[in-house]
């Protein structure tokens, strides 16, 4: 059986921590659009604004546009990078210093000490910000504390759609509108062309698996943020199986096996001195009969990127990386 008790521990800190935060670890709306649907007309700029809704639903306004910036998760840093701008301090640095990110300059970033969650209100306020973003249900216990200091913009991924929603919302407080449109654009573009690549080379045909851990494992559902994505290109029927977050991505290697997937994409998490997902389940007699496994198709795929990235970057980096590997 893959167990996922330890994978949550596993996520909800070696992800969220020096890896770069996962921003949903499950995905409780219900359902992600496919990526089919969000071909649209091509984007403009956003009129330029001081108020911004948060995903509970509270609207904030700020006095002037933000220009120093503090990132608690790590969709803050992509969109920053995604406008062109850099953070004034970050928690997510292993994302941040990524080649496709900022790459050595992000070592000039201050790095926000502490756990998800829990970060060094006194190191968020040295950094003198002007905003500080988080993610909803998990920073809004330091709102309390950051607030006496600077505003607290709390935000939800539940799909890619939601990211394109808060890179546009940034984009209007700091009035980075043309580089909204850039960057959305872009992105549509990427997800036209994704989609097109899938259908072409039959992609879309092939049965994905994408799955997180070390000595424990789960499975990356359709309801989750990673899960719905990648059900836009490939064939992917990992449902959840309801009930909390560990029940919902609980499945065993006999069940991966009857659904045969015949490419897996893994995010290892060295945790505890723990070993990658592939080495953990390299002699499992189970495991060797799956087809990605029996063919060489599983691959080690980045953490920080995979399990934490939830901006329009991430999204398209990931899509590349996915096909890429899938089509080789």
């Amino acid at each position: 059986m893959i167990r996922t008790g330890v994978a949550v521990l596993l996520l909800l800190t070696a992800a969220m921590a020096a890896c770069g935060r996962q921003d949903a670890p499950a995905n409780t709306s219900a359902s992600s659009p496919r990526p089919a649907a969000t071909t649209t007309a091509p984007a403009t700029p956003v009129t330029p604004s001081l108020t911004v809704t948060d995903a509970s639903g509270k609207a904030l306004t700020l006095p002037k546009a933000p220009r120093r910036i503090v990132c608690l998760t790590g969709i803050c840093d992509d969109m920053l990078v995604e406008l062109g701008l850099t953070p004034a301090a970050t928690a997510t640095p292993k994302l941040l210093s990524r080649p496709d990110y900022l790459g050595a300059a992000a070592a000039r970033v201050p790095v926000i000490p502490g756990g998800f969650g829990a970060e060094d209100a006194a190191a968020i306020a040295r950094a003198e910000p002007d905003l500080v973003i988080g993610l909803a249900g998990v920073h809004d216990q330091l709102r309390a504390a950051v607030e006496k200091f600077a505003p607290l913009w709390v935000v939800k991924v539940g799909g890619h759609e939601d990211s394109v929603a808060h890179l546009r919302a940034l984009a209007a407080l700091t009035g980075r509108g043309t580089q909204q449109a850039e960057a959305e654009n872009r992105f549509r573009a990427k997800l036209a062309a994704g989609l097109a690549t899938s259908r072409a080379k039959g992609l879309d045909r092939v049965t994905a698996l994408a799955m997180y851990g070390s000595t424990s494992v789960g499975v990356n559902t359709t309801d989750d943020v990673l899960g719905g994505f990648l059900s836009g290109f490939f064939a992917y029927p990992w449902p959840s199986k309801g009930g909390g977050f560990e029940t919902a991505q609980a499945y065993s290697v006999e069940e991966i096996l009857a659904k045969a997937p015949q490419v897996i994409f893994v995010q290892s998490f060295a945790f505890g001195g723990g070993k990658p997902v592939t080495e953990t389940y390299r002699d499992n007699p189970v495991w060797k009969r799956i087809p990605a496994v029996a063919h060489g198709k599983v691959f080690e795929v980045r953490p920080e990127l995979w399990a934490s990235g939830r901006g329009t970057r991430a999204f398209g980096i990931i899509l590349d990386e996915a096909i890429a590997k899938a089509a080789g």
